[in-house]
């Protein structure tokens, strides 16, 4: 007989009852969630790698390079300083409360947090906020994207053979089952998708006063200075934007450049995709699939807002879109009116980097900023004129990695920010804490 799935309203309450006994409170509840979360990951990698080529065509390679392995060293690094990160900090007292008064801030966990996560990377994007939400002391309610279904499923199933099911829950399904959890009153929500739900969950969250971490996106430029290494810069640029299909949130979305140096990077565009994919992608075992037939639409509709380089294919059948780079692209088309989230890189055409530091302002604030540069002055001019929730100096995507780095958007591109000890911030509040005797 299939077991009737609980309710929203009774997971929250159950997990809230938890929470209220203290038993996730001590740091070797913690650590040993932690350790558990990890074990499933390297005795269960290979499910959720097959599951992932189910939803996404990703090899196992990129499975486990950017969703299990990257995931297991974001755990392997919390473990390695939650102790010191948990540690009271000190405060001076003013003289007018005496010597004998002692001032300090502590983590305490916020209770109950939700974590929604998206389609594009469903294992990482999960299971990391889910890591600094355990590593912080609260218990935790997951939500997986339905649009992954096989991750899901698998995650689902993993989930609770390996953690603490009276303090972590696993809620799956579509739009209904989230409208419910954002009923229920959380103590954080951390959402990672897009601006459109974002405001949803922010709007939900504002009934409670819940406090939200929004991950979301944009469009992340890449801007190429005169004078920089074009072979190396395409290179980067082709490898960081067409990972996952380019289905990923901090993908450089278009090239801002000059004229001159947009016609140079054409053929070596081309020349840098034929070595990641060989001549024919879709034969490719590391070239990944579009999510869905509504994407896939949505995208193959964007195909004609430029000249096309290299690429351009497609097949709905298989929810295959080549690797695309479009030159001759207006500003003003639709590839540039939305971000891409997709294997489509437009090239803009600006005069130099006054118009690119102008370009870049008139529009949202991105998740990330690309410079590639050889320029003291311009790397100066970037981060003093520009504002972006990241920016990264001739490589993109790496900041993401530096789990002492915080990640996160600014304005439209997402609110908070999370990894290593800014996930302790994050789903923890610092206390502050004054003691002064009575005799």
């Amino acid at each position: 007989m299939n077991q009737i799935p609980e309710q929203p309203a009774a997971t929250v309450a159950r997990l809230r009852a938890t929470f209220r006994t203290g038993r996730t409170k001590p740091v070797e509840w913690r650590t040993a969630q932690l350790r558990r979360l990890r074990e499933m990951l390297t005795e269960q990698g290979a499910d959720l790698a097959t599951a992932l080529h189910a939803d996404l065509g990703k090899s196992a390679t990129e499975a486990y390079r950017t969703e299990i392995d990257f995931t297991i060293r974001e755990i392997d690094h919390t473990l390695d300083h939650l102790d010191e990160w948990l540690r009271p900090e000190s405060a001076p007292v003013p003289a007018h409360l005496g010597a004998d008064a002692t001032a300090w801030t502590q983590y305490d966990p916020l209770g109950v947090v939700l974590v929604i996560a998206p389609w594009n990377y469903p294992a990482q994007l999960l299971l990391a906020p889910l890591a600094g939400a355990l590593a912080a002391g609260n218990a935790v309610v997951v939500k997986p994207s339905e649009l992954a279904p096989a991750t899901s499923a698998a995650l689902a199933a993993l989930l609770p053979a390996y953690l603490d099911t009276d303090a972590v829950a696993v809620v799956e399904g579509g739009v209904p089952q989230t409208t419910a959890l954002l009923a229920e009153r959380f103590d954080h929500i951390f959402y990672t998708g897009n601006g459109t739900v974002g405001r949803i969950v922010m709007r939900a969250a504002a009934e409670h006063l819940t406090p939200v971490t929004l991950e979301l996106g944009g469009k992340s430029p890449a801007f190429v200075d005169r004078g920089a290494d074009l072979r190396v810069v395409a290179d980067r640029l082709v490898r960081g934007k067409f990972l996952n299909a380019g289905q990923t949130c901090v993908a450089p979305d278009y090239v801002l450049t000059d004229p001159e140096t947009a016609a140079a990077l054409e053929p070596l565009f081309t020349a840098a995709l034929e070595e990641l994919f060989g001549s024919d992608p879709s034969a490719s075992g590391e070239y990944g699939r579009i999510i869905n037939e509504r994407h896939f639409d949505r995208l193959h509709g964007l195909l004609d807002s430029g000249r096309v380089v290299v690429g351009g294919g497609a097949d709905r059948t298989t929810k295959y879109i080549a690797p695309t780079v479009l030159a001759d692209v207006d500003p003003a088309s639709p590839v540039m009116s939305e971000e891409i989230f997709g294997p489509i890189l437009p090239i803009v055409t600006v005069p130099g980097l006054e118009e690119a530091v102008e370009f870049i302002n008139d529009r949202d604030k991105p998740l990330a900023l690309y410079v590639f540069t050889d320029s003291d002055d311009t790397r100066r001019r970037i981060a003093a004129e520009t504002s972006s929730g990241g920016l990264g100096y001739g490589l993109p995507l790496a900041h993401l990695t530096v789990s002492d780095l915080p990640f996160g958007g600014v304005g439209e591109s997402g609110t908070g920010s999370y990894h290593g000890r800014y996930s302790i911030e994050t789903f923890s509040h610092r206390k502050a804490v004054l003691e002064k005797p009575l005799a």
